[in-house]
């Protein structure tokens, strides 16, 4: 390694290791070890995977819901204030804004439900997942694309409050990692 490329800061270590059981142990190492700012990288879901890395549940089903009762609320809003208010219209002798009209109400309510909980969804996960984010530093290491064939990995981040280079690629390494790898920034 250059001198250069020692002058560069370190952002993060990443662990290969052979199996998905060997990746679910190291996880459960790292998680007991106080790691907060890590990430487990597999080619398929591994049950389990989440309990191992202490995940707590994601608050994506609330701002989904956030969202369904916005658009229930707002279809309801919209066509009572069209049809009973701002252009009132006596249909079957029925007076204007009248609770007769809720059935004829339902598929708009349904349809902006749907719309504006599926708009959550996306947008939500796309704001927890902090993408798009088009360049990763794990992007760096020519091991890496492996993760998608048959490969498993753990990357600690160097902004992690426990993050010592050395220390922490000890800890990896005696978790039975293949490989331990310190990725450095990329050349400016």
């Amino acid at each position: 390694m250059s001198s250069a490329d020692e002058a560069k800061r370190p952002v993060l270590v990443l662990a290969e290791f052979a199996t998905a059981h060997d990746v679910l142990r190291a996880a459960e190492g790292v998680r007991d070890a106080g790691y907060v700012h890590w990430d487990t990288h597999t080619p398929f879901p591994v049950h389990g995977m989440d309990r191992a890395m202490g995940l707590k549940d994601s608050v994506l089903g609330w701002i989904v819901l956030g969202g369904a009762l916005t658009g229930l609320a707002s279809a309801f809003w919209m066509m009572h204030w069209m049809n009973g208010i701002d252009y009132p219209l006596v249909v079957g002798d029925k007076p204007p804004g009248a609770p007769y009209g809720l059935p004829a109400m339902i598929p708009i309510m349904f349809e902006l439900t749907i719309l504006l909980s599926a708009f959550g969804a996306v947008f939500g996960m796309l704001a927890l997942n902090g993408l798009p984010r088009h360049h990763h530093p794990l992007f760096e290491s020519e091991r890496f694309v492996a993760a998608s064939d048959d490969k498993f990995f753990i990357s600690i981040e160097a902004r992690d409050p426990r993050f010592e280079a050395e220390r922490t690629r000890a800890l990896l390494e005696r978790m039975n990692a293949l490989h331990v790898e310190l990725i450095r920034e990329a050349a400016s």
